[in-house]
């Protein structure tokens, strides 16, 4: 490391004021601050002090996103190996003659837990390449052009976007979607720390509705028709299968006739469904919960906010008798484990940038949230998801929610300071 240390040293003055290669300071200082801690440290006693930095903050998140990364690998393979399994169909030689898969004695077989990961792999690996690919480009373009550094903030967009998505979506589509998001969500208000929208949430509404057809319905959701599976004539008919809360909004069972925490709630809650590549998981998006609420880099009030207006909202909309709508009859427990809602609470809504920052506000935040994504989920069945439309919608009603609070704090102190 003393080697590394002494070779960035010597190469610091190309890149500083006045060197040839000054224009890319930004370069230099991303890498630089990535494998060391920065040596100039503020000086004074105005200055608050304390362990965690940007940098920390976003690995810290990437850490809680392990589990949904993992879920994934192996939800998206699963998927569709389950459905090739089922249809008894053969494989392409591309998938099952491959040195690798001899070696490894893979097949599709949805109980081969190797098999599920790596065919899954397959699918969201090239989905995160593409994302980090694209938007680390507009974020280093963006630095060297404002002549700013290189700011942390795209890492955990990198990952947060990738998991929104579903597994057979075009490469093409995730790289516009990236550049959307980057660009509308977070540079064009100057940046990490400026944005007014969550960036990850900006590009998947873009792709939502520009391209529908190939992020909504049926057909996304699992990947077995595009790999191992493109030889059967019978698989693409089997193969389409629509999320649970779009079964929900276009069957009488509602998810209401199955029994509450039976077997399907557990696959559900476990994330065994399809789904976009990340969300399916709640019990993954509970852990890491429990990773940001202890590290306080998550606001606690935020989620608790979601979690009430979402029970409150399902018990007032739940007596309404509808024959024609059946979201009305959804209950609490499966809006919760259904959809984006539990990785939308943990990662999209606590965003510290996009979310309210008063503690109060950050509560109203919360509960708005959990009211607007019932009430778009129930009340417009043709968008069964609705957690992405309320998180944005309430992201420009964040900084009001805080103004608001302020002022009310500083009438009060002037109250009490005139007493």
């Amino acid at each position: 490391m003393k080697f590394l240390r002494d070779f960035l040293d010597k190469q610091e003055k190309h890149f500083e004021k006045g060197g040839k290669l000054e224009k890319f300071y930004a370069l230099y200082e991303m890498h630089d601050t990535i494998l060391f801690t920065p040596s100039d440290v503020n000086k004074g006693n105005t200055h608050v002090r304390d362990s965690i930095d940007l940098k920390r903050m976003m690995i810290t998140v990437v850490v809680a996103l392990i589990p949904c990364i993992l879920m994934a690998f192996y939800n998206t393979g699963y998927q569709a190996n389950h459905a090739i399994a089922n249809l008894g169909a053969k494989p392409l030689a591309i998938w099952q003659t491959t040195v690798y898969a001899k070696w490894l004695g893979l097949t599709h077989d949805p109980t081969n837990i190797l098999a599920n990961f790596v065919y899954g792999g397959l699918f969201f690996l090239p989905v995160l390449i593409t994302t980090f690919a694209v938007g680390g480009i507009i974020e280093v373009t963006n630095a060297i052009v404002r002549g700013h550094e290189v700011n942390e903030g795209f890492l955990v967009t990198g990952f947060l976007l990738p998991l929104t998505l579903p597994p057979t979506i075009p490469l093409w589509q995730v790289a516009m979607g990236a550049a959307f998001g980057v660009l509308i969500g977070k540079e064009i208000f100057g940046g990490t720390g400026m944005n007014v929208l969550n960036p990850a949430l900006t590009g998947r509404a873009f792709l939502f509705f520009a391209y529908p057809a190939q992020i909504s319905g049926d057909s996304p959701w699992i990947a077995a028709n595009m790999l191992g599976a493109k030889a059967s004539s019978t698989l693409p008919d089997a193969v389409s299968g629509a999320t649970w809360l779009g079964k929900a909004a276009t069957s009488k069972m509602a998810l209401a006739g199955h029994n509450i925490f039976g077997a399907e709630w557990w696959n559900a809650f476990l994330g065994f469904v399809p789904g976009s590549m990340g969300e399916t998981s709640a019990l993954a998006c509970l852990i890491g919960a429990v990773i940001l609420i202890a590290t306080q880099v998550a606001s606690w009030r935020t989620m608790l906010g979601v979690v009430l207006g979402t029970f409150l909202t399902c018990l007032l909309l739940g007596n309404v008798q509808s024959e024609t709508n059946h979201m009305f009859s959804v209950p609490f427990h499966w809006h919760i484990v259904t959809g984006g809602w539990a990785f939308g609470l943990v990662f999209m809504a606590t965003d510290p940038v996009s979310s309210a920052f008063t503690e109060a506000g950050k509560f109203i935040y919360g509960f708005c949230i959990g009211i607007m994504v019932i009430l778009v989920r129930v009340v417009n069945p043709a968008y069964p998801e609705g957690m992405m439309l309320a998180i944005l919608f309430m992201n420009m009603f964040a900084p009001f929610i805080d103004h608001f609070y302020v002022q009310a704090n500083i009438k009060r102190r002037l109250a009490r300071d005139a007493a």
